[in-house]
């Protein structure tokens, strides 16, 4: 999976954010992640899509969870499963505050995952979880707010293609803030634990 230009525009705004976040907490007790920590970002605030129930959504749809939000595709043959496998595990280990996790699967494949395909693909993983879509055109706004890296890979078929994508999920606090990036592979422990300190932090 291709990610290494996506992650390198992800890691200026970081190197901005860190530096910000600095200043910002002179004197006080910083938040010690293990997810790549974006607080103060200045892009991917919001979104507007179409849940695979046809209904319109936006981030302000969640307010009062943490929100998880991965981009992929339902044909992936690896990193999307893992990565909503991942999700559910960690929903589970928040124990009592699981029901505090909205997790969300945005499609980076509009012409074939329909809003029947990726409604099956949510009940395989959490029927709490969402799968949010749009047109092509505006998936490639998304992608480009949230400096989303995908393209699509040919294979034997015109309708048999793979998609090269970004891997990993953003994090919003119950307030709706982007707060971190999570990367591909990390333990859900580890994400977990970044979960329960953001619970603990945001009123």
């Amino acid at each position: 999976m291709n990610k290494r230009n996506a992650l390198k525009s992800i890691a200026i705004s970081v190197l901005w954010t860190g530096a910000i976040s600095q200043l910002a907490a002179c004197g006080k007790d910083t938040l010690k992640f293990t997810a790549i920590d974006i607080t103060g970002a200045d892009y991917a605030k919001d979104f507007a899509l179409t849940d695979h129930n046809g209904k319109p959504r936006t981030l302000a749809d969640f307010r009062g969870k943490i929100v998880m939000m991965f981009f992929g595709y339902t044909q992936c043959p690896d990193v999307c499963p893992t990565s909503m496998t991942e999700m559910v595990a960690i929903k589970k280990l928040l124990g009592p505050d699981g029901d505090k996790l909205q997790g969300l699967f945005v499609t980076v494949d509009p012409e074939r995952d329909k809003p029947e395909m990726l409604k099956a693909y949510m009940e395989n993983f959490d029927p709490s979880f969402l799968a949010l879509y749009t047109t092509p055109e505006k998936t490639a706004a998304i992608a480009k707010d949230y400096k989303v890296y995908y393209k699509k890979v040919p294979g034997p078929t015109p309708t048999s293609y793979t998609i090269d994508h970004t891997a990993g999920s953003y994090v919003y606090d119950t307030q709706g803030h982007l707060r971190l990036f999570t990367r591909y592979g990390t333990a859900p422990e580890k994400t977990a634990e970044d979960l329960r300190l953001l619970l603990r932090t945001v009123n």
